[in-house]
Formats: structure tokens, sequence, C-alpha cells
């Protein structure tokens, strides 16, 4: 047998012997970057859900200066949906679920500046459900009156401010903290109940769903595309 023939017979022989095993070659692949992929840690659950969150407040953040200079041109039914989402996945399940119960109790006890944050954090977000509460009140039906339409920007303005200065301190001085209570078993621990809580919730991963949303809104806003918002090259010194 020659050096060619015997290449293609051993190429023959492991392919047989794939298929023999019942599991085609390319799928194995796809199987084994599965089992390779990590995990995602709970603090990094938390960073990204701020993610979709910041993502709510930067449609608010956007449709302000509309609603004072033309209110008429503002989509009163996409920020319904806005804060819909932000009730149900930041409020009700980000807030109320994961930091007022797993994490605040256990930073309240820490000494330092991080234990004294969890008393703020918390009278925060009772003060942006209230504001939740008037947006999806005005926005209802998707109509809005021309009446509300300052009162709404400043509750969405005070709301963007309260949340920009909010959610970095979480993510830099909070989270940080809760992190380093735990081990790193007890970590992998919390990490798989958080997970359990979330499919509970939304009957799966509802970060994706979330961001899905999030993503609807900013097309139907024009807000999707980001390089719209790249700034002007400064001037030159």
């Amino acid at each position: 047998m020659n050096q060619h023939n015997f290449n293609r017979r051993q190429a023959f022989l492991a392919s047989a012997a794939v298929a023999m095993a019942g599991l085609p070659s390319a799928a194995q692949d796809e199987k084994k970057n599965k089992a390779k992929e990590p995990e995602v840690t709970a603090t990094e659950d938390l960073m990204r859900e701020h993610g979709v969150i910041r993502r709510a407040l930067l449609v608010y953040h956007e449709t302000v200066p509309l609603l004072r200079a033309k209110y008429a041109s503002v989509d009163p039914a996409a920020l319904y949906k806005t804060a819909q989402l932000f009730r149900r996945f930041g409020e009700d399940y980000h807030e109320r679920m994961l930091e007022e119960t797993h994490i605040f109790p256990m930073v309240r006890k820490l000494s330092g500046r991080a234990g004294k944050y969890p008393d703020v954090l918390e009278a925060q977000h009772r003060r942006g459900r209230e504001i939740t509460d008037y947006i999806l009140g005005v926005t209802k039906g998707g109509r809005m009156d021309a009446a509300h339409a300052e009162p709404l920007a400043k509750a969405m303005e005070g709301l963007v401010h309260m949340y920009q200065h909010h959610a970095a301190r979480e993510d830099t001085i909070v989270f940080p903290a809760w992190k380093n209570t735990m081990s790193a078993k007890q970590l992998d621990e919390i990490s798989d109940k958080f997970e359990e809580i979330e499919h509970r919730e939304f009957g799966k991963d509802g970060f994706e769903d979330a961001e899905k949303t999030v993503d609807g809104i900013e097309v139907r806003l024009g807000l999707s595309d980001i390089s719209k918002f790249t700034p002007p090259t400064p001037p030159k010194l």
C-alpha cells in the first residue's frame, strides 16, 4: 500500500469511528466548546443586569429633551414598555430578590464605608419605584397629556441622575465587598441560587429576554446605532 492510499485509509477509519460513536465531528466540537464555557458568576450576573438597567435609563435620558422641546414627538407606548421592563427586571427581580434579600443584609454587617451603603441604596430603590409608578401612570394606554410633559421629564431626569451614582457605587464598592465575604465555594453556591431565582421568576434566562426587550425599544426610538453618540473631535489646543 503506497503512502497516499495509507493516508486515505487512516482518514476513512477516523471518520468511521466518529460515525460509529453516533455523533458527527462538528457536533462533538460544539459539545466540547459548550463544556468549556465558563459559568456566569454572581457578581458578573449582577453587573450585566446593571447593563440592561442602564440602557433603560438611557432611553429616559434621551427622551427628556424631546419632552421639553416637542412632547408630541415622544412615543408614550415605548416609555410605558421601558417602565414595565424597569419594574419587572430591575426593581422586582434585581433589587428585591437579589440585592435586598441576599446582598444588602450581608454588606450591612461590614465595617467601613461599604456597610453604610445598604440603607441609602434601599431608600433610593423605594424612590425609584415611586417614579416608575408615575411613568407607568402617565404613559398608560400609549397616551400622554401635554400637562405631564415637564413633570415627566423632571421625574425621569432625577431617576437617571440617581441611578448613575447608585449603580456606580454598587459596582465598585458594594458588590466587591459582598463578594469578599464569601469563599469560592459559597460564591459558586450563591451563583447557582441566583440562577435558580432567575429561572423561577422568568421561566428561563431573564437577562436574555430583558436585553432583547430593551434592544427592541432602542430600535423603535432610533437609539440602536451607538455610533450616533460618538462626540465630535475636540478643538485643537
